[in-house]
């Protein structure tokens, strides 16, 4: 019961200006956390960097293969 109205008195907590309750759950539980995990999370960022970058360099020699096999094919039939 009343779980639309706690949960209405929360969110304008949370964004009003003069309570400031995102604010003061930012600093009392986010930021010590992300603080704490930075090296973690730097690093998966730059495997994730490196991952993507590798796959789309994957994917663009696949493509290129497919596109220059295609034109081969094509390439033959007009002449055939």
């Amino acid at each position: 019961p009343f779980y639309y109205e706690v949960k209405m008195a929360f969110v304008i907590w949370l964004l009003s200006p003069y309570t400031r309750g995102a604010r003061l759950l930012y600093l009392k539980f986010v930021h010590p956390t992300l603080s704490r995990k930075e090296k973690e999370i730097d690093t998966y960022l730059s495997q994730a960097k490196e991952r993507s970058y590798h796959t789309m360099v994957h994917f663009g020699k696949r493509g290129l293969n497919i596109a220059a096999t295609a034109a081969v094919q094509a390439a033959t039939r007009v002449r055939g």
